[in-house]
């Protein structure tokens, strides 16, 4: 069996955004991931638009974030979104490849609107993009995404263990009160 890798995550942002998405950068390396963002990833002398190109042929995952600066700014995120799209026509229908992350309250560009957008400017938003990351680590045999130290596939089944075991105490005291209810009826 291969060893994993981290979830290559190519992050697409516009320059108005640069703060934000190098937080996001941040955050999804400290989760485990193998995020790229040009800031980071180009180094000088570089082609930018080469390997902005082949890190988009590379990447397991686009994360398009947007904001009101990306969706009415021309340039060149509007490339990096359409090449995101061109990629993802490669990739089989149904599977999680291109995320939508909304940096603020926006319209998503029509090409977009297919593709179920995140709110990551909110805890649950940030949450819901670890889920879907982490389903795509998983299909592409990337290494599990942690939160707080602990997987993310972990803490759903320990999320779900505890679940269950509520669910039986539950039920166990129910079973003690409808045993209660008979006896005193048969009194």
């Amino acid at each position: 069996m291969a060893s994993q890798h981290p979830l290559k995550i190519f992050v697409s942002y516009a320059s108005g955004d640069r703060e934000q998405a190098q937080k996001l950068y941040a955050y999804l390396a400290s989760q485990g991931a193998a995020p790229w963002i040009d800031t980071e990833d180009l180094l000088p002398g570089q082609d930018w638009k080469m390997a902005i190109s082949q890190a988009l042929d590379e990447t397991e995952i686009v994360l398009l974030c947007l904001s009101k600066k990306s969706v009415s700014r021309e340039g060149y995120v509007q490339k990096e979104m359409r090449l995101a799209l061109d990629r993802a026509l490669e990739i089989p229908s149904g599977e999680i490849f291109l995320i939508p992350c909304r940096f603020e309250e926006v319209d998503l560009p029509y090409s977009l609107r297919e593709f179920q957008w995140v709110d990551i400017f909110t805890e649950s938003g940030m949450r819901k993009l670890l889920k879907s990351l982490s389903l795509r680590a998983e299909k592409v045999g990337a290494s599990p995404l942690y939160v707080d130290g602990a997987p993310v596939a972990e803490i759903k089944r320990e999320n779900l263990r505890l679940r269950e075991e509520q669910q039986e105490l539950h039920l166990r005291k129910m079973l003690r009160f409808i045993s209660t209810a008979m006896s005193a009826i048969r009194i």
